[in-house]
């Protein structure tokens, strides 16, 4: 799986580069990336060539990550088929073009996020969308204590938010958010200690109140990770020529870490015994995975002899159920 952006929004990226200058735009994506790197915020974003940059530099990774989080979500909940949506904290409405594009059954979206800068292009943007959902969309000014203001959603996706918050409030922040799902909550980190550390305490929090965790978990028992081991997975994504400009790259493809929880208000309809969380070993022997169960986590060696069994683990991928 390596997804692209839809046609539609490519194109309409593509429509606001016209006449940006290329040098200035490496310097304003590298001057965001090092203000993300450092702890900074969205509120750096200070203008609409900012986000333009970020539109190139960031949008497809966090896109790319999101899109395989869905994919998950659709795995565990093939039955799943929300009618509404509610991207919060949104910037240019990633996740939500994400959402359309995993879901057709989508027939209206609310986009919230504290920067106007971002809401302003998130809008144009979704004017271009082929999806019902994104073009009649509706655009909320506010930071997250806004968020209780508005009704509630099948769908509700957080993507990119507790980075931007003191780790001791990502489980309060969670619970408010959790509030605000009316079947499915969708939370997607940086796939960083710091980044998984939030998600954590996000589990925790909403374990308490009853929800019940569709991904990447296969069970609600303690999370075995421990010390420097953290929960995290890759995708990999192909870069275009301003991407790479952009990032000031040489290789046309970047991986993307991300972690992330999927909770839901009933359990979910398939749940596998294992999910890989590194990536497979291949050797003479056989096919080593690392996997995560209720049971804590466990490496198995499927021999070259298990036919059956050894054909299925040298298609998985690490972050496929097992």
């Amino acid at each position: 799986m390596n997804p692209a952006l839809p046609a539609s929004l490519a194109s309409a990226i593509a429509q606001l580069l016209e006449g940006v200058s290329r040098k200035e735009l490496a310097v304003r994506a590298e001057t965001l990336s090092r203000a993300y790197r450092g702890g900074g915020t969205s509120r750096g974003v200070a203008n609409e060539a900012d986000v333009i940059a970020y539109l190139v530099a960031r949008l497809p990774a966090t896109y790319a990550a999101v899109s395989a989080v869905f994919a998950r979500v659709k795995e565990t909940m093939p039955a799943f088929a929300p009618k509404s949506l509610l991207d919060i904290g949104a910037g240019p409405g990633t996740a939500s073009w994400a959402a359309c594009e995993a879901w057709a059954s989508l027939q209206g979206a609310t986009l919230l996020d504290s920067n106007p800068n971002f809401l302003e292009i998130a809008e144009r943007l979704a004017s271009a969308s082929q999806s019902a959902a994104l073009s009649t969309a509706s655009f909320a000014h506010g930071d997250l204590n806004a968020a209780s203001r508005l009704a509630k959603a099948d769908l509700v996706v957080a993507s990119y938010v507790l980075a931007e918050l003191p780790e001791d409030r990502a489980g309060k922040i969670a619970g408010d958010v959790w509030a605000l799902a009316a079947n499915t909550l969708v939370l997607v980190e940086p796939g960083t200690p710091a980044g998984f550390a939030r998600i954590l305490a996000a589990r925790k929090t909403l374990l308490a109140l009853g929800a019940h965790v569709a991904a990447p978990c296969t069970h609600e028992a303690a999370c075995p990770m421990q010390a420097k081991n953290w929960c995290h997975f890759s995708q990999r994504l192909s870069r275009t020529r301003d991407h790479m400009i952009a990032k000031s790259a040489n290789v046309p493809f970047e991986d993307e870490r991300y972690s992330y929880l999927v909770v839901t208000r009933e359990a979910p309809q398939r749940r596998a015994a294992f999910r890989i969380v590194a990536p497979p070993e291949s050797a003479k022997a056989g096919i080593t995975l690392e996997q995560c169960g209720a049971d804590g986590l466990q490496r198995e060696t499927i021999a070259r002899r298990e036919k059956d069994k050894f054909a299925v683990a040298r298609r998985a991928e690490w972050g496929d159920v097992f």
